[in-house]
């Protein structure tokens, strides 16, 4: 399979990055792609090992290892590197029905699980899939199935983000009729919504929803399930519900001062500004001119950045294309080691330092690392009219709780100082469902606040009542939402014809 010796023939080839210097100056995707013949070669750097843990999505130390879609890779990547760029399509889409987003937003879990990674740089595989997605699109090949006879089921769900839509598409092409409830004036959900346009380009959505559209799914938008319609009205109308709603309930900051003006949420920040620019047709200049924000504009204002995870990375990246006059991100975990310890081996996933492209651009932009590592806020202080104007902060240390057993991170005393601040943006992650979701349909949570199903099954506690993505396996991965509205979508298709041949 592939070219025995290309992995010793061929180095890892990247498409261009555009640097940081042009790229802040809009809001436009900025990792391009290699031509065909080009990314052809990085295909043949495939090793087609004995093992593929590369595709095995298999947990190993805690954390996936390999693509939980368990898309078949080293077959396809043989298949770029031979260029037959349709049946490479057609084998990805055995088991991976919305490669256009995994290819642009996911870490890449097959990547880091590649055996090629033990000794020099893993193949390139989610290029791979881009440079095949792309093609299919280009060249007329990407159809959804519309089923010639339909079954008289229908299904409701509710939240359009990759779980909700991944289900949706399964469930459609089996031949159920499918309504997907968005609260949103668009579809998307977290692909939409919490993922910045230079990230994932809006349009790649638009372009997906509407071949699903043509194929016969229904999607309602400025829809709020639970408060505009009712759980118990859905399961009148339809067959089955699948509750898709993300796990969006953010945490939140106590500390004194909490009420001042000028916090925000990040996954509210991220909304208002993706919704803005396509309000503005895609217009990045007059996105950064704009003044009319929640937050007014950020030109010229210190911003803060509570969370150090992809969210927070966001926010970076967004607040200097804004404008910021400086950006600070706090975390409070230590910062990670910048090669693999020997208690992290391949295959594991590797517990390294990532420095993202927001963080590079701080870089760029300020001169140094954004980064404050083992930090967290005690205090947001507010002038005499309530305004944001800086916060106070102290350092943590890591200390062995003794009725637990459990390291906390706790403060430091005499560590404390001051930071300018005139937004904080609060991206620490979240805590499962919203309660209102949750108490219209009576399901019941675990201890995580996720909604309840057995080991390794989609039904909740109510009859007729299904769930997916986030809002079951709590905050994770587009690529894992994918896979868990396939899952679901088998285990609302047995259950509606006590059979599935998806």
């Amino acid at each position: 399979m592939g070219k025995a010796s290309g992995f010793l023939d061929y180095e890892r080839q990247d498409g261009q990055i555009i640097t940081e210097a042009e790229r802040i100056k809009n809001f436009d995707e900025f990792h391009l792609r290699l031509s065909n013949e080009d990314q052809q070669i990085q295909g043949a750097r495939c090793m087609a090992c004995g093992v593929p843990f590369c595709q095995a999505g298999t947990m190993i130390g805690g954390m996936a290892s390999g693509c939980p879609l368990h898309n078949l890779v080293p077959e396809t990547n043989d298949l770029v590197y031979r260029g037959k760029w349709e049946s490479a399509y057609n084998r990805l889409t055995k088991t991976h029905g919305l490669p256009e987003f995994t290819s642009h937003v996911c870490p890449a879990l097959c990547e880091n699980a590649c055996t090629c990674g033990l000794n020099t740089k893993p193949v390139s595989t989610k290029e791979n899939e881009k440079a095949i997605i792309e093609y299919a699109y280009e060249h007329g090949l990407v159809k959804e199935k519309c089923p010639e006879v339909r079954t008289g089921k229908t299904v409701a769900i509710i939240g359009s983000g990759p779980s909700g839509l991944s289900c949706a598409q399964l469930l459609n092409s089996r031949g159920h009729k499918v309504t997907v409830f968005e609260r949103n004036d668009r579809v998307g959900g977290l692909l939409r919504y919490g993922i910045p346009n230079m990230k994932l380009d809006k349009r790649i959505i638009d372009r997906r929803i509407k071949l699903l559209e043509e194929a016969g799914v229904v999607f309602k938008c400025n829809v709020n399930v639970g408060k505009d319609i009712s759980a118990d009205q859905l399961l009148k109308e339809f067959d089955r519900v699948v509750l898709c709603c993300g796990a969006s309930n953010p945490r939140n900051l106590t500390a004194e001062g909490r009420d001042a003006s000028g916090i925000y949420f990040a996954v509210d920040f991220l909304r208002e500004v993706s919704k803005k620019l396509m309000d503005l047709n895609y217009d990045s200049k007059a996105l950064i001119e704009a003044n009319d924000f929640s937050f007014k504009s950020l030109k010229g204002k210190h911003v803060i950045v509570v969370g150090g995870g992809d969210t927070g990375n966001d926010c970076l990246g967004t607040s200097i294309r804004l404008g910021a006059e400086s950006v600070t991100q706090l975390e409070m975990m230590p910062q990670a080691p910048t090669s693999r310890l020997a208690s992290n081996p391949w295959p594991e996933w590797p517990k390294v330092l990532k420095t993202d492209y927001g963080q590079e651009e701080a870089i760029y932009k300020f001169g140094t690392d954004p980064r404050i590592y083992k930090t967290t806020i005690t205090e947001f202080i507010k002038d005499k009219k309530n305004k944001l104007k800086a916060v106070k902060i102290v350092s943590l240390e890591a200390k062995k709780d003794e009725k637990t057993g459990r390291m906390n991170m706790v403060p430091i005393e005499g560590t404390e100082k001051e930071l300018k601040a005139d937004i904080v943006l609060i991206a620490a992650g979240f805590l499962g469902s919203e309660s209102y979701i949750v108490d219209n349909f009576k399901v019941e949570c675990n201890q995580r606040s996720n909604v309840k199903t057995e080991a390794n099954a989609y039904a909740t506690t109510r009859d007729r009542v299904f769930t997916a993505g986030d809002m079951h396996r709590g905050q994770s991965l587009v690529v894992w939402a994918i896979a868990e509205g396939r899952a679901c979508a088998k285990a609302v298709d047995e259950s509606l014809m006590g059979y599935s041949n998806l």
